[in-house]
């Protein structure tokens, strides 16, 4: 076979192996159903530092005590300052230290990414089985444990955005909005 058939035929046989390839991706696999409006917006929980995507509800620390007593203690200790998992309290001053403590206090950013990580995560064998409220009132009770908020401080969609977390001025965007 000369040269130029090889390379022709080649040429064909990939034409007809990505049309057909293109032909299945479009089909897809056939597995599952398509996910309905309801079924996707249930998903749909993420909550932006400006808090954007903060849903109704409301809590205190005094009400996230008992939350924390019941759904957080085994794995993150008394007063949130360590068990089997992570460390929540304290660490301030810390981070240049050679082995930082990075708590909810002394490390992030936003008030309202500690919800957002509440809310898809918590607690850690029955996640995204917390109320809005229980939510709430589970973050304030951490923001409480680190000296943010006061214990009867209400923690809701307005007042949530608002907290100034003690370490945010060490963060920044990588890529800022509008430059």
């Amino acid at each position: 076979m000369s040269t130029f058939k090889g390379l022709t035929t080649a040429a064909a046989l990939l034409a007809l192996g990505t049309a057909g390839s293109v032909a299945l991706a479009q089909e897809g696999p056939g597995l599952g159903v398509a996910a309905t409006p309801q079924q996707i917006s249930a998903w749909a929980l993420t909550v932006l530092p400006d808090g954007e995507g903060l849903p109704p509800g409301s809590g205190t620390a005094r009400d996230g005590a008992a939350i924390y007593a019941e759904k957080c203690l085994v794995c993150h200790g008394a007063d949130g300052q360590g068990g089997q998992n992570d460390r929540l309290a304290g660490g301030h001053g810390t981070l240049t230290d050679a082995s930082p403590v990075k708590t909810v206090g002394s490390y992030w950013p936003y008030a309202t990414t500690v919800f957002d990580y509440i809310r898809r995560a918590m607690p850690f064998a029955q996640p995204q089985s917390l109320t809005a409220d229980e939510t709430y009132a589970l973050t304030a009770y951490l923001l409480y444990l680190n000296e943010i908020v006061a214990l009867d401080t209400e923690m809701n969609a307005t007042t949530l955005p608002a907290i100034e977390m003690p370490n945010a001025e060490n963060f920044y965007w990588a890529y800022p909005v509008g430059d």
